[in-house]
């Protein structure tokens, strides 16, 4: 894989756990940055029902690299027993983007 920017998105049953995840994943250098955005209005199917909850979204910035370690260390982390987090490599950066999130990741 090409040397790029990742972003991974994980909604949290609320802002607390959010931050704790965030903080350890800053800890472990695994991110350069998380964006706790709030409180998201989920409407899913569980259990073959439908559901409807309140979230908070978080969005991490990462490196290509490091995308599937956060996406594991998330899914040790998060409060769920099966936490939604999904990733994706981002097909375009800035390069003072990316030379921020290389700088703050170790590879």
């Amino acid at each position: 894989m090409m040397p790029g920017a990742a972003l991974v998105w994980c909604p949290f049953p609320e802002i607390e756990s959010a931050r704790v995840a965030a903080d350890a994943l800053l800890d472990d250098r695994l991110i350069a940055c998380a964006n706790i955005l709030g409180s998201v209005e989920s409407r899913f199917v569980w259990d073959g029902a439908r559901a409807v909850g309140s979230e908070v979204g978080v969005l991490c910035k990462t490196t290509s690299e490091r995308l599937e370690d956060v996406i594991e260390r998330l899914g040790e982390l998060h409060p769920y027993d099966t936490p939604a987090v999904i990733g994706w490599h981002a097909d375009a950066a800035h390069p003072a983007t990316f030379t921020w999130l290389a700088g703050s990741i170790p590879g």
